[in-house]
């Protein structure tokens, strides 16, 4: 995640990091001035079209569906932040939650059992760093697809789901052993809870992208939409439009790609959560609380 100041505008503007959608647009930018030069020539030079021909009043249909463009893409560009915001939402949550349970079961356990602060000094980090390494695997990309993938195990075990099973036996083993009240147990059972629904949480928001019918449109709307920009704008502006079309289909495109960037939260982009942090953050708090 790219940790920056939002207030500095000359370099979000001059400087192109490794995350501008820019680099990627590149070779279509380039096939977008190419295309617009040659209906260019071809209506200008070797048609000889004028600005009475019928082809300029084609720019009253993009004045029509601009207006529908622009309601689809502010509504996909809101969609993945949300999805982005929630997995942010969930890894605070299981922050807040593993910092809860970390402190609870210091004010629980007697200083001199230092096996059981020393399982639980490990086992609670362990949690969250089962679960980021299973978010990041395709296992949680195609645990819904009905497609088989033979390349992939999709039978191996749910690993968030081992670790926190492990910590509650442990947990019931204290409470049978007596170590832990019925009432500690109870306010223990809360916290693991909120474990498993963090991870189920994050899972739903990786394995349910949008609807590939929804993104699959949206790209084929604006694809047509530019490649006949051209068409009517040559008469108003010329020659420009080798400049114009390929600025316009650098906007619409990079808000898509944007929106795909961001609708999965926990890849390796620049702009996803920055899980290896929180993780690392998380283990050094737990160590903190549980210290022998």
């Amino acid at each position: 995640m790219t940790i920056y100041n939002s207030k500095e505008w000359f370099k979000s503007v001059f400087f192109v990091h490794k995350s501008d959608t820019f680099r990627k647009l590149v070779p279509y930018l380039v096939l977008m001035a190419l295309l617009s030069w040659g209906i260019a020539y071809l209506e200008l030079e070797y048609l000889k079209l004028s600005e009475k021909s019928w082809l300029r009043n084609i720019n009253m249909v993009h004045n029509l569906l601009g207006f529908a463009l622009s309601l689809l893409l502010v509504f996909r560009t809101n969609t993945a932040y949300d999805r982005w915001w929630e997995a942010r939402r969930q890894w605070g949550t299981l922050t807040n939650v593993c910092r809860s349970l970390a402190i609870k079961l210091d004010a629980f356990l007697p200083r001199e059992d230092k096996a059981s602060r020393h399982f639980f000094r490990k086992s609670i980090p362990l949690f969250s760093q089962t679960l980021f390494s299973f978010l990041r695997s395709d296992y949680t990309t195609f645990m819904l697809d009905t497609v088989e993938h033979p390349g992939l195990d999709l039978e191996k075990k749910h690993g968030p789901n081992q670790v926190a099973s492990m910590i509650f036996r442990y947990v019931t083993e204290l409470y049978q052993t007596g170590k832990i009240s019925g009432d500690q147990l109870i306010v223990l059972n809360n916290e693991l809870q909120s474990l498993t629904d963090v991870a189920g949480a994050c899972e739903r928001i990786k394995n349910t992208p949008i609807p590939y019918s929804y993104s699959s449109f949206i790209k084929k709307f604006i694809v047509v939409y530019v490649f006949t920009l051209p068409i009517g704008f040559v008469f108003s502006m010329g020659y420009f439009v080798i400049a114009a079309v390929p600025f316009v289909f650098y906007v619409l495109a990079s808000l898509e790609l944007i929106a795909e960037s961001i609708e999965n939260p926990f890849g390796t982009d620049p702009d996803d959560l920055p899980l290896e942090q929180i993780v690392h953050n998380m283990r050094k708090h737990i160590h903190e609380v549980l210290h022998a």
